[in-house]
């Protein structure tokens, strides 16, 4: 009989140890889990067509971050990045595994989403849009960069009104007041024309039938405060031409698909801060299993 409680003993003890064991890889591989999505990679689903056909509405992109720990990404590259700005409508289209994702989302981006949207610009740059054989071609320091040759643009956001960053941050400061934030609305549709005052209302939202926006106020009090920056030094007319110069320490990103795209035409600059990497391939649908872009040489 003692030999055989001996047995049992050593059977529950066995299986204490294996549990153990098991619970400690689990730690581990969790651990090493969130070092890998933090550092390393991470993965994103695209749920709007803003550069269609290069991505597509439903894409799971797979995207590395090692690439701009040592540089900088270069202009026509796609590069995902955390808005600088809380955005609740894209937040209402994530789905659980994203939701969970999200959780290891460093504390200055809690709200914000990641966007993927091409790089046109960079720090010093000035931008402009111009009419060539019919398409708008982007212009960067006086000449079509030539990873954006093929890329046709709109003409909107900025480039059509060249004061509507500024109404976006005046707007957004009232916009926890529904009656003052209705009110600014119609000055602004009464003065400016009721296109760019439904421009401002479609991105902020905050009443019906928009209830989800963006928080401007996020963006403005964060990044252009503390950095010194007036929009209205960035933006000019001249002979009827809109240009844009890029703040030291941002970049401005625009989607390939123009006429549906949210890009920095209308939210603004991209602080360099928000960049997350480089989406490098196309996990799902299998169907469309592949890269997404090639890798584009730094410039000398």
């Amino acid at each position: 009989m003692p030999s055989q409680k001996t047995s049992e003993s050593q059977k529950i003890e066995k299986g204490k140890n294996v549990a153990k064991e098991i619970i400690i890889t689990l730690i581990y591989a969790i651990v090493a889990a969130t070092i890998i999505r933090v550092f390393v990679f991470e993965t994103m689903l695209v749920p709007t067509p803003s550069m269609v056909p290069t991505i597509n509405v439903g894409d799971r992109l797979f995207v590395e971050k090692i690439t701009y720990f040592s540089r900088e990404p270069e202009i026509g590259e796609i590069v995902v990045f955390y808005t600088p700005f809380p955005d609740e409508r894209a937040q209402q289209m994530l789905r659980a595994f994203d939701k969970f994702m999200d959780l290891f989302t460093p504390k200055q981006f809690k709200g914000s989403v990641k966007y993927v949207k091409r790089l046109v610009a960079k720090e010093g740059d000035v931008i402009t849009l111009k009419e060539v054989d019919g398409n708008w071609k982007l212009f960067v320091n006086g000449k079509i960069p030539e990873h954006l040759k093929s890329v046709n643009y709109t003409k909107d956001g900025i480039f059509k009104y060249p004061k509507l960053w500024e109404y976006l941050a005046q707007a957004s400061k009232v916009k926890s007041n529904k009656e003052e934030y209705k009110a600014y609305l119609f000055k602004l549709a009464s003065q400016e024309g009721t296109e760019l005052a439904n421009i401002v209302f479609s991105i902020l939202g905050g009443l019906d039938p928009v209830p989800y926006g963006i928080d401007y106020t996020v963006f403005v009090e964060r990044y252009l405060k503390p950095n010194g920056i007036e929009l209205s030094e960035y933006v000019w007319e001249e002979n009827g031409q809109v240009y844009v110069k890029i703040p030291k320490g941002f970049y401005f990103f625009m989607g390939d698909n123009s006429s549906q795209s949210l890009d920095s035409r209308y939210f603004g600059f991209v602080p360099k801060v928000c960049v997350v990497g480089r989406p490098i391939l196309r996990v799902w649908p299998f169907s469309a299993f592949g890269p997404v872009q090639p890798l584009i040489e730094p410039a000398r």
